[in-house]
């Protein structure tokens, strides 16, 4: 199977990401690129699937920008101090069932390597999604909202490596009224394991991943 396209970017703001992902898709969609994994961060935003619910979203007063996306998941935020990482993958050539999963396992094989034991969680029937990856004690580190079109992935998914977390405390995250955020400088302040650098992050995500 052929190795997936690992390409770095720097911060882009949300809707040039957005716009961008219209020519990623179309590119693989018509056999025109490979399939891609792009790395990066975003200016401060929160994003928002279709099923989000209004009253889960900031107060004008928090003065952060929002966007409707058309993936899955609820609302989340991006920001300086994260890990967005954007697939773009042909999912019928790579034989992937459930691209969900297999990025959940991916990342917590890559934060595993940095010294994260890290979780996935199953969610109870009628409950609200468990998607991402958590700690042993059920704090989200990861969220991942995707779509998948004609068998071809978009979007992906965040990893707080060390961003502002008061954000997160003015909206409700991933539609989880009582969910706890946390971050890889948090966790590495209660562990004594070093926070990861960006680049040793973005490495350890593409190899799990099988990006190079």
């Amino acid at each position: 199977m052929s190795v997936i396209q690992r390409v770095d970017l720097g911060e882009v703001e949300y809707e040039v990401a957005a716009k961008e992902m219209t020519t990623w898709v179309a590119e693989r969609t018509e056999g025109e690129a490979a399939d891609r994994l792009f790395l990066l961060s975003h200016p401060p935003v929160i994003t928002y699937g279709p099923r989000t619910s209004l009253a889960d979203l900031p107060a004008e007063a928090a003065a952060i920008p929002t966007a409707a996306v058309d993936r899955g998941g609820f609302a989340t935020y991006h920001g300086p101090g994260q890990l967005v990482g954007y697939l773009v993958i042909d999912l019928k050539r790579r034989g992937v069932a459930d691209v969900v999963r297999w990025v959940e396992n991916g990342l917590i094989e890559a934060l595993g390597s940095l010294g994260f034991p890290l979780i996935r969680r199953e969610t109870p029937r009628g409950a609200s999604s468990l998607v991402g990856v958590w700690t042993e004690d059920h704090r989200k580190l990861c969220s991942i909202g995707m779509r998948i079109r004609r068998g071809i992935t978009s979007h992906g998914f965040s990893i707080n490596r060390d961003p502002d977390m008061s954000v997160f405390h003015t909206f409700t995250t991933c539609g989880l009224h009582d969910v706890t955020m946390t971050s890889l400088a948090e966790l590495a302040a209660e562990t004594g394991v070093p926070v990861p650098t960006d680049e040793a992050l973005r490495t350890a995500v593409a190899a799990s991943l099988g990006a190079a």
